[in-house]
């Protein structure tokens, strides 16, 4: 057992010889081992105590979640038949035992035992939380329900699991499936060159003749931008919207079975529904807390988005001809547009943008504002050749943990970019020194462009920002400090909040000290010029109106979905979902595409009723900046203090009081606008 990689217990997981074939056994064993510390532990005789009861619990959770989310990892990362083969067979089993868990009675006892013994009473600070805080959860998940509520409970979370893979993998697959193939040069019109010369590079490595486009960021986001070809923008539009929409891919079924299977879970947990269930530790409380937020903020949007609109469209129409705007135009015009506005093409700005000096200037700006330090690591054994890795050190020297990094895409990984934490360190781990704090483990996966040739791999401001963004999630990860190791878990962290470090370091990526630490042409060395650099920053809250709509329009269908969608009538949640983000869009019609099919972060992730995250942390992050533009972004004192009341903290305090222990004071919600939007415009009459 001990030979099989899934199952070991070191901080530098042997990745390069985890197989299919070692999956099954590996879960497997670590499920057996994992069952029989919890009889253990529920008979265990003797006065119950923390150590005991709770932490024990803890440890059996960590060591079987830590086998499984490897093998989730390798099937995001480096999907094949024979992985995933292996991995939904022990899908249903790992779910179970995981759903089992809070229903079960007997461990349920054993926590109630313990929180009436004379030490509880007297527990203290995070301990304290932990113990109410499991003992919430366990109540959420249906502990105190009759046994054949319970058991139905299970079979719902294990089904609910089965049903998100299933929608991860229609998505990846038809993402996959679809290419577009150019042999005329005329209908690459418009692309930059770095753009034509990736897609000839793809189409090469299929043994394709001309340029070959794919429903893949990289490839895809370009050609909606640059090329003037409109019948091709709009084929490959209707593509990307439509993917996993019909055919054998088709995710319209297992949207309406989650939805139906959430909705049931709630209420025999006794919610309305399934927002109510989420959102009830969250900082927001409750879905219609979450709906009147996103009515606010809509609201508050509208007269920008209103001006924006008719810019666009009277753009569209009096310079390029366009007299009806469509959906695969937007991206086109607003690139003109803010060409014309600002004198300003994004593509000026990738050979100041070379991946690796980027990373160099987020392990920079980081060691100035939190005084760590960040090292390659050269042996550590990866999943695929172009996989880094790295620690991060203390100011001292001392290692606080590790991470991987896998920026590029491939057709056997997931799109989108996102960081996970593989292994949360802790007081007393395996890997611990003596009397020291286990190291952290995370990993950052991007889909940013690639190198093609002898040419470096050159990032859009848009990755640039991305890139920031998750290694702010790594940030939050790697620098906790929670004396239980369960409340310093990002997963433990409320979801409206745990946004906050991630967008928040994005904001270095826009101001000129920042960018000064990286940004240098790839040639020539040369610091971004100022007058660029102008355009950039007057370019930030260009159609930031559109752009936030956007966000809302999603996080309102998310809510609107477990909420106001009865998934037993029999709709269809797409129409429902076109129907409710009709407000959002320039006209109506807009919002009548496919998109819900591959919204993975709503049915795959962990956003299910929880999208308004993003906007919600966004004005907490925009409200927490407001402190570093005082008293300095390079500040290593205010660097310091975020790093003491927020980044080590993890879930060991409520977010409200981490907030207010960082700026004095409750949120200021208008931080958002001020940044995002700016003054507010003249009255536009008529709908959005």
């Amino acid at each position: 057992m001990s030979e099989n990689p899934f199952l070991s217990r070191s901080d530098r997981p042997p990745f390069d010889v985890m197989e299919a074939d070692h999956l099954v056994p590996g879960v497997r064993a670590a499920l057996e081992h994992a069952q029989r510390e919890l009889e253990e532990l529920v008979s265990a005789g003797g006065p119950r105590t923390f150590e005991s009861t709770l932490l024990r619990l803890d440890d059996l959770v960590e060591r079987v979640s830590r086998v499984f989310g490897y093998a989730r990892h390798l099937t995001q990362v480096r999907s094949t038949p024979e992985l995933r083969q292996a991995y939904n067979q022990v899908l249903p089993e790992y779910s179970a035992f995981m759903a089992g868990l809070a229903t079960n009675a007997e461990l349920w006892q054993a926590l109630k035992d313990y929180a009436a013994t004379d030490e509880a009473a007297t527990l203290e600070g995070v301990r304290r939380r932990h113990l109410e805080k499991t003992l919430q959860e366990f109540r959420r998940a249906g502990a105190d329900l009759p046994e054949e509520q319970r058991r139905r409970t299970r079979e719902l979370r294990v089904e609910l699991s089965q049903l998100s893979t299933r929608f991860s993998e229609n998505v990846l697959d038809a993402t996959n499936a679809y290419e577009l193939v150019l042999t005329d040069e005329a209908e690459l019109a418009g692309l930059p060159e770095g753009a034509r010369r990736r897609a000839r590079a793809d189409a090469e490595r299929k043994g394709l003749e001309g340029y070959r486009f794919t429903l893949q960021a990289p490839s895809y986001r370009p050609f909606l931008r640059f090329a003037e070809s409109r019948r091709r923008r709009r084929e490959l539009y209707l593509a990307f919207t439509g993917r996993a929409a019909g055919g054998s891919f088709d995710n319209r079924p297992t949207i309406v079975d989650i939805l139906r299977k959430r909705r049931e879970l709630a209420q025999l947990l006794g919610y309305r529904d399934y927002a109510d269930l989420q959102l009830e530790d969250r900082m927001i409380k409750s879905g219609a807390e979450a709906q009147a937020f996103e009515r606010r903020l809509a609201r508050r949007t509208l007269p920008y988005f209103r001006a924006e609109t008719r810019t666009l469209t009277e753009f569209a129409r009096d310079e390029l001809g366009i007299d009806r705007l469509e959906p695969w135009d937007v991206d086109y015009v607003a690139e003109k547009l803010r060409r014309s506005r600002f004198d300003f093409d994004e593509e000026e700005l990738r050979p100041y943008f070379r991946l690796d000096t980027v990373l160099g200037g987020i392990f920079a700006i980081s060691e100035r504002l939190f005084g760590v330090q960040v090292r390659a690591v050269d042996d550590a054994a990866t999943w695929h050749e172009e996989v880094q890795v790295f620690d991060l050190l203390d100011a001292d020297g001392a290692r606080l943990g590790s991470f991987y990094a896998d920026w590029y895409p491939r057709e056997s990984k997931r799109d989108g970019a996102w960081m996970n934490p593989m292994i949360t360190g802790g007081p007393g781990s395996a890997t611990a020194s003596s009397g020291g704090f286990g190291p952290h483990v995370g990993v950052i996966v991007a889909n940013v462009t690639p190198s093609t040739g002898d040419e470096p791999a050159l990032l859009t401001h848009d990755e640039v920002t991305t890139l920031f963004h998750e290694f702010g999630h790594l940030l939050h990860h790697l620098l906790g400090r929670v004396e239980v190791p369960a409340r310093g878990s990002l997963g433990s962290v409320a979801w409206d909040f745990v946004e906050l470090p991630s967008q928040l370091l994005e904001n270095w990526a826009w101001e000129r000290e920042g960018l000064d630490l990286f940004a240098h042409h790839v040639e020539t060395g040369a610091a971004i010029p100022d007058e660029l650099f102008r355009r950039l920053s007057d370019s930030r809250t260009f159609l930031g109106a559109m752009m936030q709509m956007r966000q809302l329009s999603l996080g309102t269908v998310d809510l609107a979905l477990h909420v106001d969608y009865d998934p037993w009538l029999g709709g269809d949640p797409v129409a429902f979902g076109q129907h409710v983000m009709e407000p959002f869009v320039v006209r109506p019609e807009f919002a009548h595409n496919q998109f819900l099919t591959s919204f993975s972060h709503v049915f795959a992730g962990g956003y299910a009723a929880g999208y308004y995250s993003y906007k919600w942390s966004e004005v907490l992050d925009a409200d927490v900046f407001s402190r570093f533009q005082r008293e300095g972004i390079f500040n290593p004192e205010t660097g310091r203090a975020l790093v003491e009341t927020v980044l080590s903290r993890g879930d060991s305090e409520d977010p409200a009081v981490l907030f207010r222990a960082f700026m004095g004071r409750d949120p200021d919600s208008d931080a958002l606008i001020r940044r995002n939007l700016g003054p507010e415009p003249e009255p536009v009459a008529g709908p959005a």
